[in-house]
């Protein structure tokens, strides 16, 4: 079975789900950071693709992955990474990027290195329902790759059904109208979306991102949702002083306990 649905078979709550950017703060900073993850507990890893152009990032990640493009990293360096710490754990591994990435390298050879790299699933948000349910939901059935759909407040019940109906893995539920790391705390409003994508009975688990930064809000978004997604407060922390290793310890213990 791939190993996101494992996961989500196995539990059903309080999943955490840490982004970082690939190459950031060093180029060979993945599989330390993997695993420094792994270690401390975390539940599923999402990898972002540093890229020069990025839709839904803030500054924290756009900074990120700069840093990371100017340190060297590519797509062949990240998916010998991947192939690496494959090795060494066996945590879910989610590639998350922009489908122009896809593109340059060749879809049906994208989805086939993420496959024999060890990566579960993927999120590219600019990639369309049509475009993937009509001309690329075939290689990810073949691979049996996951695929991540997103939907935020202002998404009809039509598209969330839709969303629902192609995801396969968990959909990402964007908590706000905001890029990445625009904003801390969960408003009234946001609980309200939150409990209205609970009473439409979706078959696939929910995880909450854009927005987690602490562990209120990461316990807020635990009771809405099966678990959260927390990416610009972990980049802003690989970005301070100190070990990579007692960073990523600080960071997890911070989230989960507070």
């Amino acid at each position: 079975m791939n190993r996101i649905k494992q996961l989500f078979k196995d539990k059903k709550e309080n999943i955490l789900n840490i982004y970082f950017t690939a190459g950031y703060p060093n180029l060979e900073d993945t599989e330390p950071i993997i695993l420094g993850l792994a270690s401390e507990g975390v539940d599923l890893i999402e990898i972002g693709m540093p890229y020069s152009d990025p839709l839904a990032d803030g500054p924290t990640i756009q900074g990120s992955g700069q840093v990371a493009l100017k340190n060297g990293m590519t797509l062949d360096i990240l998916f010998g990474q991947i192939e690496s710490v494959r090795q060494k754990t066996e945590i879910p591994l989610v590639l998350m990027g922009y489908f122009n990435q896809v593109m340059q390298y060749g879809e049906a050879a994208f989805f086939e290195k993420c496959k024999a790299a060890g990566i579960d699933g993927l999120i590219l948000p600019d990639l369309p329902m049509y475009e993937f349910e009509h001309f690329y939901k075939k290689y990810f059935e073949k691979l049996d790759l996951g695929i991540s759909f997103l939907i935020t407040p202002q998404t009809s019940d039509e598209r969330i059904v839709k969303v629902d109906e192609l995801t396969e893995g968990f959909i990402y539920m964007v908590s706000s109208a905001a890029i990445t790391g625009a904003k801390t705390g969960i408003s009234d409003g946001q609980v309200a979306y939150f409990q209205r994508i609970n009473e439409m009975s979706l078959r696939n688990p929910r995880l909450i991102g854009f927005g987690i930064s602490d562990n209120e809000t990461f316990s807020t978004a635990c009771d809405y949702a099966q678990g959260a997604i927390i990416g610009s407060a972990f980049i802003r922390a690989l970005g301070g002083t100190g070990e990579l290793e007692e960073k990523i310890k600080a960071f997890v213990k911070k989230i989960r306990i507070g």
